[in-house]
């Protein structure tokens, strides 16, 4: 006869997996996501079928707003699938389960962005500070321009560097470098 209080077999697996779940969205926060989104995609990842909105709503007790936001987002990052089931009429939707797909996609996406940003930031600095320098009669201060510029110049060349090494993660070239496990799933 079972103790009382002793969680069942299947209430101790759900809180694994709701742990696990936790875990996921800790690490998509490292990439900018919110612990909220990658809640959404840890229950769309453990799920066995597609979810509607209402089914993820229901399975998070987040509004329907919400929901739909989140997966609007992962959507966008490629780690979630819009899918058709006959009958169904409300929208559809699955995680992506290739897990390096979705981390090329989301690694480059948010790399790419903050990296231009940086690229555009110094091409601005540097000509700011460049007619300051050619404005100015202060020798001493055009001598600090000049270091700053060389300073950001290096900036620059390592921003080139850091795109082409996106490039690599994008174009999945990174896996002829560090080959990915064997998947073990199927």
């Amino acid at each position: 006869m079972p103790k009382e209080n002793t969680p069942s077999d299947e209430e101790r697996h759900e809180e694994i997996i709701e742990k696990f779940i936790q875990v996921i969205a800790k690490n998509m926060n490292l990439y900018g996501i919110t612990s909220s989104v990658g809640r959404l995609y840890g229950v769309l990842y453990f799920s066995d079928n597609p979810m509607t909105l209402d089914d993820m709503r229901d399975a998070l007790e987040m509004s329907k707003t919400s929901m739909s936001t989140g997966v609007r987002a992962l959507s966008d990052m490629k780690m979630v699938d819009s899918t058709f089931k006959r009958g169904i009429r409300k929208d559809l939707y699955e995680s992506e389960e290739d897990w390096y797909k979705s981390f090329t996609s989301l690694f480059g996406n948010r790399w790419r962005h903050h990296t231009e940003k940086n690229i555009e930031e110094a091409d601005e600095a540097i000509a700011d500070l460049e007619k300051i320098a050619q404005q100015s009669n202060d020798d001493s201060l055009k001598g600090k321009i000049q270091h700053d510029i060389e300073r950001l110049r290096y900036a620059q060349n390592y921003y080139e560097w850091l795109m082409q090494f996106i490039q690599v993660i994008e174009s999945g070239k990174i896996f002829d470098y560090i080959p990915k496990n064997d998947d073990e799933r199927q």
